[in-house]
């Protein structure tokens, strides 16, 4: 891909973008397609669409897997490998020793190291938020109301949608709106079998295969960028050659950079964001080089800020002045807080004793989703919001007699023939907006590019604990309902982060004395810096966050051209 990467010659642009992920990947997009001269600056190394994927085409055993992981424990020693670092390029993290970060509760911040950032190893699950979700605090009188309704960002999600391309099936639920979807994957036969048992037996719970941001078919959008269908190698987290999925590589890099409008700066950090106070906006920012340590300063009319949720914050809490002592946009003193995950790793598993003569084909890159159906309607629980489950459903391979006494050509025998069929959920659950969840920054700690520590004080609370009960008993009892066998459940506890989808800490809401952004991403008191990834959330729903944030970024960025236009910016 062929990008202007010598940002030195131009230190002035129409609009800076900070970050290069799923939110920063669209800003960037949305932006030079409407005109604008961007700068990316990208805190991480580049990475090469098709040809930087180097782990994309091995088998696992190409690179000792065994002391690939041993490694990886080492370097990574805050970060589970459950968790993503393991199963994707280790190239692709940051290693501890540079996020930089501190715990007062148990914390988990996997940081990527890349351009591109977790685009490249997200989990590709798509959906909407509901006005259930938009609604709640304001009916529930829980941190602050959103600033928008579903009917604000339909658009935009069916805008994304078409481009991304998300797979999935309709379903016609309030609490899950129905998106522009490409073909379904199809189930397995155990997925399917357990599906027609969970319906029949308790009524109002659907199964559905994931909406993923894997293109099950491809339209002339995707060619044009040079995607290609699934090839169900399920080998996402290495970077896809293919396109298949989506990614900023591989879906709103390559349209910014046709503009001839973009340049990107890679091992970039931003250390500051830079104001006027005269002119009441910010101006630029202040760059540190990852490699040789020199600072400069870029300048602009326009500041997205895209850097993932806390990492975000952080640069807002460290951009201080005469103006805002405590942060940019820090009025409110809301900034740092509110932060919030989704809680999981709860569950059940069970087997299927019929259906012996069926495999499935592929290694499907995609799972199944039954969408949340807690405090919906006439249900009423001991706690808020509620909880959907992932999962999936296979057969057991050679594996199974890993621990098992049986040897010669009787065992060799059996392995060649598959076990039976098992079935797992996983529940993803909401997290409620408190203000006592929060980061802050120690200064008196620096790393070697000078920015502060970033401390992380942020825990699950009663709600959330109450949750888990039903998160664990619901699984058993449909796994149960359904007829399979040796059911069990299982919690192994989770720490805030662990799910990768940190939100909250720079929140939008109506009134800029309880929030820092407005309804379409603005900083209130710094109307020309937009915050678009998950630091804006007001509330965590229970669904996967990536589809909103690119709504939000692409909605923001169209507001803030016709702004620009306006010279309201």
């Amino acid at each position: 891909m062929n990008l202007n990467i010598d940002a030195e010659k131009d230190l002035r642009y129409d609009a800076i973008v900070i970050g290069s992920g799923v939110s920063g990947g669209w800003a960037a997009k949305e932006l030079t397609e409407k005109g604008l001269r961007v700068l990316m600056l990208e805190r991480g190394q580049p990475l090469e669409h098709v040809t930087g994927y180097t782990e994309a085409m091995k088998t696992p055993w190409d690179g000792n897997e065994t002391k690939r992981l041993d490694g990886l424990a080492r370097k990574y020693p805050q970060s589970p490998q459950d968790a993503g670092v393991g199963n994707s390029a280790p190239s692709y993290w940051m290693p501890n020793a540079s996020t930089s970060y501190r715990q007062e509760k148990p914390f988990r911040w996997m940081r990527p190291n890349i351009v591109g950032g977790k685009s490249i190893m997200w989990g590709r699950q798509s959906y909407r938020f509901s006005d259930i979700d938009f609604e709640a605090n304001a009916k529930e009188g829980i941190g602050v109301d959103w600033p928008i309704r579903y009917k604000d960002i339909a658009s935009w999600y069916s805008y994304v949608e078409k481009i991304a391309g998300i797979s999935g099936e309709k379903l016609g639920l309030p609490q899950l709106p129905d998106g522009e979807f490409l073909p379904p994957m199809d189930m397995f036969f155990i997925e399917k079998e357990v599906r027609k048992r969970i319906e029949k037996n308790f009524p109002g719970r659907v199964m559905t295969v994931g909406r993923s941001a894997n293109l099950s078919k491809v339209n002339k959008t995707h060619l044009d960028n040079g995607r290609t269908a699934c090839q169900y190698r399920d080998m996402c987290s290495q970077g896809c050659p293919f396109g298949a999925y989506f990614s900023t590589q591989s879906c709103t890099l390559p349209p910014a950079v046709r503009t001839g409008r973009l340049t990107l700066r890679p091992d970039s950090v931003v250390a500051e964001i830079l104001y006027d106070a005269q002119k009441q906006r910010a101006t630029g920012v202040q760059v540190v080089d990852v490699v040789t340590l020199e600072s400069r300063q870029y300048y602009a009319e326009i500041v997205f800020v895209c850097a993932s949720a806390m990492a975000s914050t952080a640069l807002l809490l460290n951009s201080v002045s005469n103006r805002f002592p405590n942060g940019l946009g820090n009025d409110s003193g809301q900034l740092g807080h509110n932060l919030m995950d989704h809680h999981f790793q709860i569950g059940a598993y069970g087997n299927l004793e019929t259906g012996q003569d069926r495999y499935f084909y592929g290694r499907r890159a995609n799972g199944i989703y039954i969408p949340r159906y807690r405090n919906i309607g006439t249900d009423r629980r001991d706690y808020l919001r509620g909880f959907g489950y992932q999962g999936g459903g296979s057969r057991q391979g050679w594996q199974r007699r890993v621990a098992e006494m049986a040897f010669g050509a009787s065992l060799k025998n059996e392995l060649t023939h598959p076990g039976l069929w098992t079935m797992g959920l996983v529940a993803f659950g909401e997290h409620l907006p408190d203000f006592k969840n929060r980061l802050y920054l120690d200064k008196n700690q620096p790393d070697k590019w000078g920015m502060p520590t970033v401390v992380f004080d942020a825990e699950f609370g009663d709600n959330e604990k109450k949750m888990r009960v039903d998160m664990l008993n619901d699984a058993k009892e449909m796994l149960e309902s359904a007829g399979l066998s040796d059911v069990g459940g299982y919690d192994n506890d989770t720490a805030v982060g662990g799910a990768i989808h940190e939100m909250g800490t720079a929140r939008m809401g109506h009134d800029p004395k309880t929030s820092v952004l407005n309804g379409y991403n603005q900083v209130h008191t710094c109307k020309n810096v937009f915050v678009t990834d998950g630091a804006c959330m007001a509330s965590s729903s229970c669904v996967n966050p990536s589809l909103t944030y690119m709504a939000l970024t692409a909605r923001a960025a169209n507001y803030a051209v016709q702004e620009r236009k306006a010279k309201r910016l």
